[in-house]
């Protein structure tokens, strides 16, 4: 919005020329972000509060986590409005991936809305069910592929990092696997969600690292030099993506251990889906799954475990998602926590080494 409105009128103020430039907006953004999350979030947890928004405990989790019951939840809430505001205001709105994105995240955030309100406010443990959930969430991931497609922003292209030419071009397969990709990325964020700031950082470093690509992969120059694939208006992603990783930066300062509130499904399902929207329109789809290897190691341990308690009876982990089988082993949940976070730190640095290895 301040692009739009301010950067036409550079011509008679040199000063506003600073607008044109995708750095200086994303510094911008993403210091309004967290600052709207960390000054709103404590009126936004007292209104929790009173509306008695507390999370159930699962009572064949682990016994520490029943001190939890009662926090409020749905903090998700606050993350969506320090993305949605600091972007429209920072971004150039008449950029389509902005919009698509913004959508995307938003509507898998009501679909995670609905799954909470029914499990806080209505008392039904279950929320929505599997089919109810997945039949959303595939709707709106068809949907938003379509669009990528038959916009032709985004080639129907599969690259491999490592391989400056290896791709495979997918065609109208296309649609279901970029669908596959949002799904599975809001879902497997949603599993990692399990203790106090888990989730938070690695989406935080996630965004950052994607941030860097989205740059990359929307400046000519900058993808003809590193030999990557060169998207028309994928910079302003850059944007968006500060205030994925802005906005959960302050939502951190009350989500850490312990913690104030949780984010719910509502900032689960939409925070992997906000990564995924990026990831699949920079082409970099292969490299989410590296660099949020934590969140694909937490879905694979859910997988692991039903599939082997199904076959065999026998149970691979002592608890899934796995974070929960480390702190059975005695692990305190601070250490879980934030050994998690170092491996997607590490996850993060060797996603960026790929610009360089091809």
């Amino acid at each position: 919005m301040l692009y739009n409105f301010l950067y036409p009128l550079h011509v008679d103020y040199s000063v506003l020329n600073v607008f044109k430039y995708i750095t200086f907006r994303t510094f911008g953004a993403s210091i309004t972000s967290v600052l709207l999350s960390m000054l709103a979030g404590p009126t936004y947890i007292r209104y929790l509060q009173r509306k008695q928004m507390g999370q159930a405990i699962r009572d064949d989790g682990p016994k520490s986590h029943l001190s939890k019951k009662g926090t409020p939840t749905m903090g998700g809430g606050l993350i969506l409005i320090a993305i949605v505001i600091p972007t429209l205001l920072w971004s150039d709105l008449a950029n389509k991936d902005v919009w698509l994105a913004l959508v995307v995240t938003l509507l898998f955030g009501l679909i995670g809305w609905v799954d909470d309100y029914r499990k806080v406010v209505q008392k039904n443990p279950k929320g929505l069910s599997a089919k109810e959930k997945l039949f959303g969430q595939w709707t709106v991931a068809l949907i938003a592929a379509y669009c990528m497609y038959a916009l032709g922003d985004t080639t129907p292209v599969l690259k491999f990092p490592f391989f400056k030419d290896l791709a495979i071009n997918l065609g109208l397969f296309f649609i279901p696997f970029a669908a596959f990709v949002i799904v599975g990325a809001s879902n497997a964020v949603n599993l990692t969600d399990g203790l106090d700031g888990l989730a938070v950082g690695p989406v935080i470093t996630t965004a950052a690292t994607f941030l860097i690509l989205a740059y990359c992969a929307g400046n000519a120059k900058i993808s003809e030099y590193l030999q990557i694939p060169y998207i028309a208006g994928a910079g302003e992603l850059t944007i968006f993506l500060g205030t994925v990783a802005a906005s959960c930066l302050g939502f951190l300062w009350f989500n850490t251990y312990p913690a104030q509130v949780f984010m719910g499904d509502v900032g689960s399902l939409s925070l992997g889906a906000a990564l995924a929207v990026c990831a699949v329109i920079t082409k970099n789809e292969l490299l989410l799954a590296l660099c949020g290897g934590i969140f694909v190691l937490e879905a694979l341990s859910v997988m692991a475990q039903v599939a082997s308690f199904k076959m065999t009876g026998k149970r691979v982990f002592k608890m899934a998602p796995i974070h929960h089988h480390f702190e059975l082993k005695g692990w305190a949940e601070p250490k879980v926590i934030v050994r998690f976070w170092i491996i997607s730190i590490l996850l993060a640095l060797f996603t960026l080494s790929t610009l360089k290895l091809r």
